[in-house]
């Protein structure tokens, strides 16, 4: 059993413990054209890293603009997401946020529920690859630190819910095989794919960490696996950008959000109210919309369609878009979509029929001459 933590990221220890291998002297980042190339030749994504995407000043002061925008939705939805997690599995949890994107949510329900009922649980957060599964050494760990608490899950939003089906199916595996009770249920802040029961709004809307990398997530790259760096007892790896604390702003963000929880505490309860009148379980409908385009577009591989604003962000910057599909519904949401777009050429097409506000899809390398 591993024993020992690498002090990684940028976040105050009393916020997040990353349960990951610390790699920041490995060589394994590959350009966006050279690592498309490999995932589409059966490499798997976890394998390297993408270069880490340094953003421009103008698409900076979009970040700052959009935070100003919905700080205090974002402290909403916060807040509702961990008033659910309260009310149906108390105050004796462990919040287990799957590196990266849901990082800052789950440091953000920390400090929710230690605002509004002073008790500080614990959090870390850990990795889970999609065809890989979730860290078993990293669940073990947190079982052996707090045996008898519960794990709730937490990530930043849904897209056609690849996440949550390979959650449940780690989960179910590693219940099986040590005999626990954990449950899979995924809380998240947004959940427009129609895929989680807890989650804070099914909007569809750009959240501000979703448009930044390691910047906005403690400093810290995408998880990897890779066997020639990552052995039977350790932790997945990530790396630990520390050449980035000029420009990083994790702790502004969660700062920015977490100074909005007294303004909106007057309107949670009715706000709750309305979405527990208003609450659909989960359907996929987001899928539904995804198998859609997949059909209309001809896209032999259903991982080659990147739904929702989320989702979409990350097509721009660390895959090869072929084109992005806009709901011109939505198009308020859009402003750094079709900035990033604009910068890298990429053609944007509008198509209203998905749950969601944009889809990235990505280019196939075998249309290149």
């Amino acid at each position: 059993m591993v024993k020992t933590i690498d002090n990684l990221g940028s976040y105050t220890k009393e916020d997040v413990t990353f349960l990951l291998k610390d790699l920041s002297g490995a060589d394994i980042e590959k350009s966006t054209l050279e690592r498309e190339r490999a995932i589409q030749n059966g490499v798997h994504y976890s394998e390297m890293l993408p270069v880490e995407y340094q953003p421009s000043k103008e698409y900076i002061k979009l970040f700052h603009d959009s935070l100003e925008k919905t700080k205090k939705d974002i402290a909403l939805y916060v807040a509702l997401a961990a008033e659910q997690i309260v009310h149906s599995r108390g105050l004796d949890i462990v919040l287990c946020s799957l590196a990266r994107a849901g990082t800052p949510i789950g440091v953000l329900m920390k400090r929710y529920i230690g605002y509004k009922y002073g008790v500080t649980v614990p959090h870390y957060s850990i990795s889970i690859i999609r065809g890989r599964g979730i860290d078993e050494n990293a669940l073990s760990f947190i079982l052996d630190q707090h045996p008898g608490e519960n794990l709730v899950f937490v990530d930043g939003w849904t897209g056609k819910g690849a996440i949550t089906k390979e959650l449940t199916s780690s989960i179910n595996r590693y219940n099986k095989k040590h005999g626990t009770d954990l449950s899979p249920e995924l809380a998240v802040l947004a959940d427009p794919g129609h895929c989680s029961n807890l989650y804070g709004t099914r909007e569809d809307f750009l959240i501000p960490s979703a448009g930044l990398n390691s910047t906005v997530s403690g400093l810290v790259s995408r998880t990897v696996l890779n066997d020639s760096l990552i052995g039977p007892d350790d932790f997945h790896g990530a790396k630990y950008y520390k050449e980035l604390l000029p420009e990083d702003l994790s702790l502004f963000y969660v700062d920015t959000i977490t100074s909005e929880f007294k303004g909106i505490s007057s309107i949670v309860e009715r706000e709750l109210a309305g979405l527990r009148e208003n609450h659909t379980d989960m359907n996929w409908e987001g899928l539904n919309s995804v198998r859609r385009i997949q059909e209309e577009f001809h896209i032999p591989d259903i991982n080659h369609i990147k739904p929702g604003v989320g989702e979409t962000t990350r097509v721009l910057l660390r895959r090869v878009p072929w084109k992005i599909l806009i709901n011109t519904e939505k198009e308020h949401y859009l402003e750094h979509i079709l900035m990033l777009a604009k910068d890298r050429g990429v053609p944007v097409e509008e198509y209203n029929d998905m749950s969601y506000s944009c889809c990235g899809l990505i280019k196939q390398m075998d249309k290149e001459t």
